[in-house]
Parts: structure tokens; C-alpha cells; sequence
């Protein structure tokens, strides 16, 4: 099945063409860093007009790297949710017409879904059933269990802050640019990870929930402290990042310590960082269970995993492009 992919959850203008839910033949994504950085985040009504102004063209320009054309789509699929509400309504609004126009099926796909999936794109080896997936992001932090396509139960979510979040506000401190969770990744290879002792939150045994609020705070405390203003900016990076991936890498081994599952799977925006990745990957080497990180260009928002979610999940996501809506705080299930 050949799918057109759109993705306009927040602030990347994304189109996508992938056959069969893997082999992805045109992967398109333009940023907005450059209109949100004086502003040191996302503001959606810039972001929204961006990918008014974007969508059409990148949808025609997926389409002719792919080498293909809409008569010969199968189908479109859409992130419905969850997002920001004017982002998200540029990208339903496109699928319906197209859907409309074309007679094509429409499907609805749940944009964390869609990152669950994206370690399955331009794999030749794909993580079996039932999974463990720990899904971290800019607004959200998830344990998933994954018993296939259809069956996904959430075990564990963040308290407060999602890791991605404490990433950016905590790059903010520091003075980074925006945008901050990859500024703060680069300074952090140049500290040492073990210069401050940052907390971790460890809930009690047997509970699997995240908090970085905590952790957040410190580092603002520290950093306002006479031993911040002192320290080295790399080292507080260092020791910050050491600090979430621990907390993220003791709930994998938790759940993992709870029940059996046959692969474990790192997705979402943060999957990017590559200390999170190295942990991930010596945890399943560790427990002798496979691990799956996607490659970066789908670990951040994209098309590619909207279609290839759309894909797996199927009738179960298909939608009447009449009645669609997007829908900003679209629940998981």
C-alpha cells in the first residue's frame, strides 16, 4: 500500500510518501527554526500561517521525489492529534481535500502512535511483538506497552514536565539558542557528567512514573547559586542530561524487571540524543533483549511515521473526510 503521510503537529511543515508502512520513497520536512528563535520557542500562530503558506508545495514535492503522482496513492494519512490546534488544522484540512478530490481513504493517526512506529520505516529487521516502547519528546513522556499495531497501553507517564520540555527550559538557563534540547546535547559532550549531583526521581518500588520538575528546579537553583555561577557551563549540561537519562533508563529496566517483552523501543524527538541512544542500546545488550532506535530523521517530527503508522493500524484509523476534525489534546488509546 502506498500512503501519503502529512504531518503539521507543531511547528515542522512534513509530507511523506511510503509503501507498505516501511520503505519510505520521500521524506519531506521544512523547520521554523529561524521565525521562533528570537522569540526562544514556539509561537503558534507564526507556526500555523508557516505551514498555511508550506503545505501545498511540499505535499507536490514529496510526490515527485517519490516518483509517483495522487492517482496512484492509496491513501492519505494525517496527525489528527495531539498538537497546536492551528497547526493541526492546516494539516486535516489539506488531507480532506486531497481525500475528498481523490476518493482516496483518509486515516486519522494519533501523532504519538506515529513515533512508536517510526523505528519500523527503512528497517530490514522489525522489533517483534509485544514491545516496550519509551517514547520521550518535547511534551511528553511515555512507557508504552506495545502488544501489536492495534494494542498499545500506556504504563507509565511524566508527573510534570516531559524530558524533552526539561531539556529546553533548562538550555534557556544555560543561554543556549533555540532550539535548545540539541544545543544543550553538543555543550554536554565537552563536560563531564559526573561534576554535579544533579537528583533523580525515584518513585517507589514497583511504580514506573516520571517527574523532571525536580530536576528542572535544581538546575535553576544551582546555576543562581555562587557554585553556578562558577561552574563550568559544559559540566552542568553534562551532568543535567546524565541525570535525565538515568531516570529514563531505570524505568525501561523497571518495567522490564515486571514482565517479559520480546524488543525494547526508543522513539520521540529526544530519541535523537545520542547519549540516551547508547544507553538504551547497552540496556538491551545488558538484559539480552534486541533494541530498536530509529534513524534521527525519524526520531524528530515527520510524515514518514504518520503513513507508516497509518499503514499498521489500518480500518481501525480510517476516518470519513466529511466529519474529521483535528483534535489538540487527542487521547492516546
Amino acid at each position: 500500500m502506498l500512503l501519503l503521510g502529512i504531518e503539521t503537529s507543531c511547528d515542522d511543515t512534513a509530507t511523506a510518501v511510503v509503501r507498505d508502512g516501511r520503505a519510505v520513497l520521500a521524506n519531506v520536512s521544512t523547520n521554523q527554526d529561524e521565525f521562533h528563535a528570537k522569540y526562544g520557542g514556539i509561537v503558534p500562530e507564526i507556526a500555523s500561517r508557516r505551514h498555511a503558506s508550506l503545505l501545498s508545495a511540499a505535499v507536490d514535492d514529496a510526490l515527485a521525489r517519490a516518483g509517483t503522482t495522487l492517482d496512484e496513492i492509496d491513501g492519505i494519512a494525517v496527525t489528527a492529534g495531539p498538537g497546536l490546534i492551528g497547526s493541526l488544522v492546516v494539516g486535516v484540512a489539506t488531507a480532506k481535500a486531497l481525500a475528498f478530490a481523490t476518493g482516496k481513504p483518509l486515516y486519522a493517526v494519533n501523532h504519538l502512535h506515529g513515533h512508536l512506529f517510526a523505528a519500523f520505516l527503512d528497517s530490514t529487521i522489525e522489533p517483534p511483538y509485544p514491545f516496550l516502547a519509551l517514547l520521550v519528546s518535547g511534551g511528553h513522556s511515555l512507557l508504552v506497552a506495545v502488544e501489536g499495531a492495534r494494542d498499545l497501553r500506556v504504563i507509565a507517564t511524566t508527573r510534570d514536565d516531559a524530558a524533552g520540555e526539561a531539556f529546553d527550559k533548562t538550555a534557556r538557563l544555560l543561554g543556549l539558542p533555540f532550539p535548545g534540547g540539541p544545543a544543550l546535547e553538543a555543550l554536554a559532550r565537552e563536560g563531564n557528567p559526573r561534576a554535579i549531583a544533579f537528583p533523580r526521581y525515584r518513585p517507589p518500588a514497583g511504580a514506573l512514573d516520571l517527574s523532571f520538575s525536580g530536576l528542572k528546579t535544581s538546575a535553576r537553583y544551582f546555576l543562581a547559586s555562587d557554585a553556578g555561577r562558577n561552574a563550568s557551563r559544559a559540566d552542568v549540561a553534562a551532568s543535567f542530561q546524565a541525570a535525565i537519562v538515568d531516570v529514563l533508563i531505570d524505568r525501561v529496566e523497571r518495567a522490564l524487571d515486571l514482565r517479559d517483552y520480546r524488543a525494547i523501543v526508543l522513539s520521540g524527538g529526544v530519541a535523537a540524543n545520542a547519549a540516551l541512544a547508547g544507553a538504551f542500546r547497552r540496556t538491551g545488550e545488558m538484559r539480552g533483549i534486541p533494541s530498536f532506535v530509529p534513524e534521527r530523521r525519524f526520531c524528530t517530527d515527520n510524515a514518514a511515521m504518520i503513513a507508516g503508522a497509518a499503514e499498521r493500524r489500518g480500518e481501525i484509523d480510517r476516518r470519513d473526510p466529511l466529519t474529521l476534525t483535528a483534535n489538540p489534546n487527542l487521547p492516546f488509546s
